[in-house]
């Protein structure tokens, strides 16, 4: 328990308010949820939420310590309150999860303090108990793959040690099959193939460039992809990495002449179809684990999808995927 008293300067501030100030790290719907069940009180009594403070007050605030700590990167996840997670699978050493695309995955993606996919997932193993940061030295859940701001699908987020040394590695050594979906303008010939190039990558522009020939600082890509269904001079085509480059799928589709729907930075956007990010969307994991896997050993043989894809049920209805 901490108290805190209300000094000249905060006098005449409704209490909410007060508490978004004093308590940063304390998220606005937690608040009014702790001043109900009276783990927040006013000078020992029940408190209202809009009740205006006076110097001198004395605030009781029964809430965990992790609330008071100066508001860091580290503690992102306690301002996220109830975390929205649309989970594909879970268990003791992993989390799959179905990021929606608009949603950075980390922090340095652009996105605002508190609001990324790793905040939503340690806010939410926080408050199961699965996670408890002070009782631990170093380690911190941590997700094993990254997707694009605006491409969906499934990431992969460790909750042990173990686990994230181990997924990491079957990443590395390619014992992890990723399948994505994307709507792509025109028909690629010949339907079902393999996209070859090489990939380099300029930081600065954030962007790729892909050549048919080898250059300097370039790093072979290669996709393989078949045509699922056409209409309307678009093609749903189901895409195998088999390397994993930054915009890969995005570039090499460009680079093919055959952009994604919606892209607007490999391609100048189609504005017939009002689709302001890339159809692309990871759908599919199977593991297929050649050497030891330890505690995901289960996991071994296994395949994961998503329920559903936003722009299959809008470019083709009716398809089953």
């Amino acid at each position: 328990m901490k108290e805190l008293t209300v000094g000249k300067n905060d006098a005449g501030q409704r209490l909410d308010r007060f508490l978004g100030k004093a308590v940063p790290l304390l998220p606005a719907s937690l608040a009014q949820k702790y001043i109900r069940c009276k783990r927040i009180k006013r000078n020992g009594a029940r408190a209202r939420r809009d009740d205006r403070l006076c110097e001198g007050d004395t605030l009781q605030l029964f809430i965990n310590d992790e609330f008071f700590d100066a508001p860091k990167p580290e503690n992102a996840y306690l301002k996220v309150g109830a975390p929205k997670l649309h989970i594909v699978y879970e268990d003791e050493n992993i989390l799959l999860v179905d990021k929606r695309p608009g949603l950075a995955v980390h922090p340095h993606d652009g996105a605002e303090y508190g609001k990324t996919l790793i905040d939503h997932i340690q806010a939410y193993l926080y408050a199961k108990g699965e996670w408890n940061p002070r009782g631990e030295n170093s380690f911190t859940p941590a997700l094993c793959n990254r997707i694009d701001r605006n491409t969906g699908g499934i990431v992969i987020a460790a909750k042990t040690a173990e686990a994230l040394r181990v997924m990491n590695q079957k990443i590395r050594d390619r014992e992890i099959e990723k399948y994505y979906l994307a709507v792509v303008h025109g028909a690629p010939r010949p339907a079902e193939g393999e996209l070859k190039g090489y990939l380099f990558k300029d930081a600065v522009k954030n962007r790729v460039y892909v050549t048919d020939k080898p250059q300097p600082g370039a790093r072979t890509c290669l996709t393989r992809y078949r045509t699922l269904d056409r209409r309307d001079g678009l093609a749903l085509v189901e895409c195998e990495l088999i390397t994993g480059r930054t915009h890969q799928i995005r570039a090499q589709f460009a680079h093919a002449g055959h952009p994604l729907l919606g892209e607007g930075k490999y391609a100048k956007p189609d504005k017939r179809y009002g689709r302001s990010y890339q159809a692309l969307y990871s759908y599919r994991l199977v593991f297929r684990f050649t050497t030891d896997a330890g505690a995901l050993e289960d996991l071994n043989g296994r395949s994961f999808r998503v329920e559903a894809v936003d722009f299959v049920e809008e470019y083709f209805p009716g398809f089953a995927y």
